[in-house]
């Protein structure tokens, strides 16, 4: 019987982790395959690989507190946690549905809790910290995004010079013996070195959400005891590789091309930021999420490049007024010099529906506010009311 059991967790896991990938890929790469410089298959890879990596080194910690942290565990037993991964992989399933990257590790909490509250061994205290985070981490995002959006940002997008292509910017030759991959014919050297700017953003990137996520896939059978850490780990990062091959499309095309024309400059600074957050905290079990923290950075970088036009004294005087325009970061293009501080007019500042699509917006935030919820009321009901879980 436990073996059965243990086999049907085991599936239910490789279902979480197959949409965790569909839902990861798109954050992690979708800038450079909608700038032409990664193929969908070679996002693919990548996704794969910086995965397990992160997964394997900083994943265990993430693990521990969905495991052990929230519920205790006799309440998260293997047949709770079978439940419990049902309702994460159905709710990230519906997100990716519509080609939306919900986020997994709101998601893995609300399932978790709903089954703490309704067994009423829900650890508050721990729960609580879970979600102070939540809310400290997108101001820091925001703030720190904002100083590099006054101060720094201008330089970066005049060095760096990265740019979307209506092309791919890279070609494998197969004339010889060996495949080789090299940069398409007319391309310079600037360009070159932003793609793999770009490329190796994707991978860090890529490398956080292994270890923000792959808890969510594991954590329950983990935490009960039904499963190593080591082969639990694998199992979830197999999964995610086969969902990025897969479902990780859909995400990639909204992520890459829909929702927004961020520059690929400052896509490059917001994924960063995020990824150096979501990191720090998966080292010290704090499971967040990214895709709320990659929001806030960019209204963050767009607010602090479009303060540029008001000196810090004219702003203390009362002078100028600033407001926010994340379209702000579309003021200048890449490689192109940006004036003085105080030197820029407000009307020069381009608006926020220049770079994003209110639709496609409206409908990612929707869906991504959603899906959490759903996992956390149907984990809820299911255990509070379906008897045959013994709760």
């Amino acid at each position: 019987m436990i073996e059965t059991l243990l086999a049907v967790g085991i599936i239910v896991a490789v279902f979480v982790g197959y949409n965790i990938g569909g839902a990861t890929t798109g954050v992690s790469f979708g800038p450079a395959v909608g700038a032409r410089v990664l193929s969908k298959a070679g996002a693919a890879v990548l996704m794969a690989f910086f995965f397990f990596v992160g997964g394997w080194f900083i994943g265990p910690a993430v693990v521990d507190t969905l495991g052990e942290g929230l519920v205790p565990g006799d309440v998260l037993t293997l047949e709770t946690g079978i439940v419990v991964m049902f309702f994460i992989g159905l709710a990230l399933f519906a997100g990716n549905l519509f080609g939306v990257p919900a986020s997994t590790s709101m998601t893995a909490v609300g399932s978790i809790a709903g089954l703490g509250m309704a067994s009423g061994t829900l650890d508050w205290a721990t729960m609580g910290e879970i979600v102070s985070w939540w809310i400290v981490a997108p101001i820091v995002a925001f703030w720190v995004s904002g100083v590099i959006g006054r101060y720094f940002y201008p330089t970066i997008n005049e060095w760096v010079a990265i740019s979307r292509r209506e092309t791919h910017l890279w070609e494998v030759d197969r004339s010889g013996a060996v495949p080789r991959v090299r940069a398409v014919e007319g391309t310079d050297r600037r360009e070159v070195v932003g793609s793999l700017i770009v490329v190796a953003i994707g991978c860090y990137v890529a490398f956080s959400g292994g270890a923000s996520n792959v808890a969510n896939a594991i954590a329950p059978l983990v935490g009960s005891g039904a499963l190593e850490m080591g082969p639990g780990v694998i199992v979830a990062c197999i999964a995610v590789a086969v969902g990025a091959f897969t479902i990780g499309r859909r995400t990639l095309e909204t992520m890459g091309n829909d929702i927004t024309n961020l520059p690929l400059t400052a896509a490059v600074v917001v994924m960063t930021v995020s990824a150096t957050i979501v990191t720090a905290l998966s080292a010290i079990g704090i499971p967040v999420q990214l895709v709320v923290v990659a929001t806030m950075s960019i209204i963050g970088l767009g607010w602090g490049r479009a303060t540029r036009t008001t000196t810090v004294s004219d702003a203390v005087r009362g002078r100028e007024e600033t407001t926010v325009s994340i379209g702000a970061l579309t003021a200048e293009h890449e490689g192109e010099r940006a004036p003085a501080i105080g030197e820029e007019s407000v009307e020069d500042i381009p608006k926020a529906s220049d770079l994003f699509d209110p639709s496609t917006t409206a409908r990612v935030i929707v869906i991504q506010n959603f899906v959490p919820v759903l996992a956390t009321i149907g984990a809820f009901l299911t255990f509070r009311f379906v008897p045959i879980f013994g709760i």
